[in-house]
């Protein structure tokens, strides 16, 4: 892990990031009730206008902050990726959800430092929700410290998955076996999910197949912050240079034989 940045720029960066999250919350919150039209996106995902909105609004102010910063986000083209730090965007995380209606989407902010994420944000401003970690801090959910559950058996665990159609056949069977060695399973939730596991209600998070660093690095520092961990399906660090597949667990040792299930199968 790189050395943690200076506390004071943390801070300030805190801070930022928190006024990113109320800019889109606004946002989303205006258009709770609105009809969403959509566009298909040439990986067969949704796009709506309130998603490129949010983002526009967003790139603004950090521009207008950070200049020398880049910017990864879900809608527009990055920009300045090779610089130090990076700012990544996803303006909706759950967007089919938006969509329809269904009050389990949010923003995902994240800032990186040489690729490793150090701070992030998984904002559901419909339930009035934040999860907010940072490198060497301890994660907080509403503003309390947060720590993830550690569940003594794989049996036991519960564990989430976004959405199983994208998987690959390979990917696929591995992730029934996964399953199968848990208790239950509950699908849907997105980003939500892993705050779950970053506040100990939920054990284990999967997801594979359209899945970006906009979608995963918020989440590496909430989790983390926690105490669990959260890495690439080889048990790699997660980094704006990762592939498709993540995998989460607040116990490292439930993280650990996930890892092994998945190379197994």
């Amino acid at each position: 892990m790189p050395s943690c940045p200076d506390p004071g720029f943390l801070d300030e960066a805190l801070a930022f990031a928190e006024g990113l999250a109320n800019a889109s919350g606004a946002i989303l919150r205006e258009n709770l009730h609105t009809r969403r039209g959509f566009a298909t996106k040439e990986d067969d995902s949704p796009v709506t206008d309130i998603d490129k909105h949010i983002e526009e609004t967003l790139r603004t102010l950090i521009r207008h902050r950070y200049p020398g910063h880049g910017i990864l986000g879900e809608e527009f083209d990055g920009k300045d990726l090779d610089a130090e730090y990076v700012w990544v965007l996803d303006p909706i995380d759950g967007t089919k959800a938006f969509i329809t209606g269904i009050p389990i989407y949010g923003t995902l902010i994240a800032l990186a430092r040489r690729g490793t994420p150090i701070l992030g944000i998984i904002d559901h401003p419909v339930t009035n929700d934040r999860w907010v970690g940072a490198q060497g801090r301890a994660s907080t959910f509403n503003g309390k410290p947060i720590r993830a559950r550690q569940c003594g058996a794989l049996a036991d665990a519960l564990l989430s998955c976004s959405n199983p159609e994208p998987f690959g056949p390979g990917e696929r069977a591995a992730f029934e076996v996964l399953r199968t060695s848990t208790k239950w399973c509950v699908y849907g939730s997105s980003c939500y999910a892993y705050g779950c596991v970053a506040s100990g209600s939920i054990d284990i998070a999967i997801d594979c197949g359209r899945h970006r660093e906009v979608d995963y690095c918020a989440l590496v520092p909430v989790i983390e912050g926690a105490g669990g961990v959260i890495t690439d399906w080889e048990g790699r660090p997660l980094t704006i240079h990762s592939g498709n597949r993540l995998v989460a667990a607040g116990n490292p040792e439930r993280h650990a034989e996930a890892l092994r299930i998945l190379a197994a199968a």
